[in-house]
């Protein structure tokens, strides 16, 4: 790895300006309308404003400095040494969970489960798929969840005619769900992850110590929303049933599709293994495309570039982090990781910590609680979320999302699960 002193400042500075520019997305894409439309300018602004080649681009631009400086053998051997397994994985479960197979079946449990419910279809609607939803993120792995959720909220929710408010609460509250449904078990959640081999954590644990609070947060987190806008959601003229424009998705499709998932998720740090899979996936999808949607592979692809570039970028930023972590404990150490998630993917951080010796097993927790707790304020904190946000970006008008908004409406139910990891401290 680099060790260069003026190299890791240079990332550090790279990697800032690649945050500042996820929350000046919105203005380039307003400048370029100022321009004619076909032309450079224009093109290069929309360029500047997809969220998603932000850190693809300063990543290049960091790839560009290394050449100089060290060569392109030094550029090459870094490229090498970086680990793409969790963007590349994300590309595929994206394709996979974005299938019509998939997320009929998964709109056909929500359904069967708001049905329950003694409330307004658009009530129960809103509730179930926003707990039930990232709840799955502990057992189909979080990017799925994201996945699932985002594109059943768009159809469902977001393509209707719902006020700017409810579409920002309900992007933050996704986010911050996300990130802490994928909790409940040890292999799901990327910053829990990280840490469950070093640490030597068993499932127990991580449920015990995280999960069990992260479930009350989602829970309480959605409920007061659901109450707040009740009287939007309830005016909702919401389908109780679920299209059928086309030919039904039979049982055995269905099932393909999930063995297809399944792998993938089992083997998902073998990128040899679950890329040929996918391939394989593709041609299956081709015989039976009378049951599928078109794959979400451009969607995809620039959410693995975005992780793609995090990682470059977001790797070498262990220099000034370690020592912020080692040098915090229990409740400095939670708050700290909460607000650091916001500027930097939160299982890179839980992966710093395990390389700091000797921390306490309430550091641990601290630290893992932090950084899922913070995981819904901007695009970077998590590794789902910008699936979230590529998906549901079109639904916020022609300027999309805007970061600073998303962080307000992330706010409350990030301050939730704060308060509740806070009080059952212990």
């Amino acid at each position: 790895m680099i060790t260069d002193p003026t190299l890791l400042k240079i990332s550090t500075c790279l990697f800032a300006l690649a945050v500042l520019h996820t929350f000046f997305t919105k203005r380039f894409n307003a400048w370029a309308t100022r321009f004619p439309e076909g032309s450079a300018s224009e093109n290069l602004l929309h360029f500047l404003g997809e969220v998603e080649v932000v850190f693809g681009l300063w990543a290049a631009v960091f790839i560009v400095c290394l050449s100089l400086m060290q060569g392109t053998q030094a550029a090459v051997n870094y490229m090498n040494q970086v680990n793409f397994s969790e963007a590349a994985f994300v590309f595929v479960i994206m394709c996979l969970a974005s299938t019509r197979p998939i997320l009929s079946a998964a709109h056909q449990l929500i359904d069967k489960i708001a049905s329950l419910l003694p409330t307004p279809r658009g009530i129960s609607f809103f509730v179930t798929a926003l707990i039930v939803g990232p709840l799955l993120g502990s057992f189909i792995t979080e990017p799925a969840a994201m996945t699932v959720v985002a594109l059943l909220l768009k159809e469902e929710l977001f393509e209707k005619p719902i006020s700017t408010r409810l579409r920002y609460a309900t992007l933050g509250l996704l986010f911050v769900n996300i990130s802490l449904g994928g909790t409940l078990t040890h292999f799901a959640a990327p910053p829990v992850l990280m840490v469950v081999g070093p640490w030597g954590w068993t499932l127990s644990d991580v449920f015990k110590s995280i999960g069990s609070k992260a479930l009350i947060a989602v829970v309480f987190s959605t409920v007061a929303t659901s109450v707040i806008f009740w009287k939007e959601l309830a005016a909702l003229n919401f389908e109780k049933k679920i299209k059928q424009a086309r030919v039904p998705v039979p049982l055995w499709l269905t099932s393909l599709h999930v063995a297809f998932m399944i792998l993938t998720i089992v083997y998902h740090s073998h990128m040899a293994f679950f890329l040929p899979l996918f391939l394989l996936f593709l041609g299956f999808a081709e015989v039976t495309r009378e049951h599928q949607s078109p794959l979400k592979i451009r969607e995809s692809l620039l959410v693995g570039f975005f992780l793609g570039g995090l990682v470059t970028l977001g790797g070498l930023q262990g220099w000034w982090l370690k020592d912020v972590v080692s040098a915090l404990n229990d409740t400095p150490l939670f708050l700290a990781a909460t607000g650091l998630t916001a500027i930097t993917d939160n299982a890179a951080l839980t992966y710093l910590g395990t390389l700091v010796p000797n921390l306490s097993d309430a550091s641990k927790i601290a630290l893992v609680s932090g950084a899922v707790t913070g995981g819904g304020l901007t695009v970077i904190a998590n590794a789902p979320n910008p699936a979230g946000y590529g998906i549901l970006r079109s639904s916020f008008g022609d300027n999309g999302i805007s970061p600073l908004a998303l962080f307000v409406a992330a706010l409350p139910a990030t301050l939730i699960a704060l308060v509740i990891f806070l009080i059952t401290k212990g």
